[in-house]
């Protein structure tokens, strides 16, 4: 079974990137020089920190062993192990988009996810 690992994104940022066809990441992603995914683990507590309280947002599911050696496993917060990709996201490797509610507790809505 291929692993997923996924990605929080304003839909205006993915609709960008569907139109160019390409993900070449978000502004923390540039700053960084890594485009930033969790992995099923890490996606509820990485909006909680990282998009709280923050509405129109997509989860973007990518088969993690399509991307080759660019997609490194990194130390990150509490020296949890963060998927980081040294490259551009190629679309052809995403499963699936899904919209990321926010719920009325204001905590975002996340459909069942697939490790």
């Amino acid at each position: 079974m291929t692993q997923l690992i996924y990605k929080i994104a304003p839909r205006a940022l993915w609709q960008a990137a569907e139109t160019k066809g390409v993900f070449d990441g978000a502004p923390i992603d540039h700053a960084d020089g890594y485009i930033h995914f969790s992995t099923a683990a890490q996606a509820v507590e990485t909006a909680a920190r990282h998009f709280a309280g923050q509405d129109n947002l997509l989860l973007i599911a990518v088969e993690a062993d399509k991307l080759g050696t660019a997609l490194k496993y990194e130390a990150s917060r509490g020296g949890d192990f963060f998927p980081h990709l040294y490259a551009s996201l190629p679309l052809d490797v995403v499963r699936w988009v899904r919209p990321l509610p926010l719920g009325s507790d204001g905590s975002h809505q996340f459909p069942e996810l697939q490790a």
